[in-house]
């Protein structure tokens, strides 16, 4: 009975350490699987990350060549536009030469028309004079032969009446010579008209290809300020980007309002300042650049909607699009551009782009236009 007691009172703990040991090895098989998982992700994620590393490396060399060749075109461009100045000093010379040979021109033919307009008085007055004396030798001549037919009528008075025809010949003889000279006098002055008309001729054709000369000059002159604005508007694509509501429209730059204006204000936000500090730089650098004698100006348009406003400080559309032309202009002169270089108008809602009547229409009609133009 002794024995049994003390068999009893020591428990058998063998199953209970199995178990245990079984927990911690299905633990540990659990921690390995989740090692195994996990290097697993982490390998297949450097190997991503490394190739995305390698791309990254080859974007950048192509970045790199990018970079060599737009130095290159900065390059070739600056190069050209040093061209295009030393051709645009001798276009304005030979303007100035050009408009130098044109006066002397206007001056030349002024002369010969006076000269012409007095010759042909001359002409007009001799004219006269010969048919007063071509009357005179009529009547004298008539004269003459109511003399012959008196003459044997007249026997007694022969000596008296030939004396008259003696004066009356002499009359005749000198008024046949006056006429000879009035015919040379005719000859050489229908001489120098026809010289005066040659020269005349000969000066609207020189004055003709200087016109042309000039109007060539002038097409250079504009060609070149065409290719400032396409400079000015390719920049403004560059530093403002494409959105939505900032775009260009044939030679115009168009703002919508919202971008710049509260609604129903007209007064710059904030984004509108700096959109507009963006655009004037690239204004000021173009601007830098172009020849003093392109007579050139940034013309700012306001629009509005369909929709009338009525508040005290705008009693209709047309002085809140004018007031906003206005603002957008006084901005642009703050940072450094001269005030003959702007023009600000205001037209409403006279020019709508599109003419339904619902939202969108109307954001669009509500705009800021800027044109680079030739004054």
């Amino acid at each position: 009975m002794v024995f049994a007691r003390r068999q009893r009172s020591n428990p058998d703990i063998w199953p209970g350490f199995v178990d245990a040991l079984a927990t911690l090895l299905m633990v540990i098989i659990f921690l390995l699987m989740i090692f195994a998982v996990s290097q697993f992700y982490l390998s297949d994620a450097l190997v991503g990350r490394e190739k995305a590393l390698e791309s990254l490396n080859a974007k950048m060399g192509e970045l790199a060549d990018l970079l060599d060749l737009q130095k290159k075109e900065n390059i070739s461009l600056r190069t050209e536009l040093e061209s295009s100045v030393s051709r645009e000093l001798g276009l304005t010379s030979d303007l100035a030469k050009l408009r130098i040979e044109l006066d002397d021109s206007e001056a030349e033919r002024t002369v010969l028309k006076n000269k012409v307009v007095v010759s042909r008085e001359n002409i007009t007055v001799l004219k006269q004079d010969l048919i007063a004396l071509e009357s005179i030798k009529k009547k004298i001549e008539k004269d003459a032969a109511q003399l012959k037919l008196n003459l044997s009528a007249r026997t007694e008075s022969l000596n008296t009446q030939k004396e008259i025809s003696k004066a009356t010949k002499a009359q005749l003889a000198l008024l046949n010579q006056q006429m000879g000279a009035l015919r040379t006098q005719l000859i050489n002055l229908k001489k120098a008209l026809d010289i005066s008309e040659q020269k005349d001729k000969e000066a609207q054709v020189k004055i003709a290809n200087l016109g042309k000369r000039l109007n060539a000059a002038l097409a250079s002159k504009v060609y070149q300020l065409a290719r400032y604005r396409s400079k000015f508007f390719g920049r403004l694509r560059d530093v403002l980007g494409d959105r939505r509501d900032i775009r260009i429209v044939g030679d115009r730059f168009v703002f919508q309002s919202e971008v710049l204006f509260p609604s129903g204000s007209a007064v710059i936000g904030n984004v509108g300042r700096e959109k507009l500090e963006q655009f004037g730089k690239t204004l000021k650098d173009i601007a830098n650049k172009v020849p003093d004698d392109i007579d050139w100006i940034l013309r700012v348009d306001g629009h509005t909607d369909q929709r009338p406003i009525r508040t005290a400080e705008f009693p209709s559309n047309w002085e809140l699009s004018a007031a906003r032309a206005i603002s957008v202009v006084k901005f642009l002169r703050k940072q450094g551009l001269p005030a003959k270089r702007f023009a600000a108008t205001g037209f409403a809602s006279s020019y709508p782009l599109d003419k339904r009547r619902d939202e969108i229409a109307y954001r669009r009609n509500r705009r800021i236009e800027m044109k680079f133009d030739q004054r």
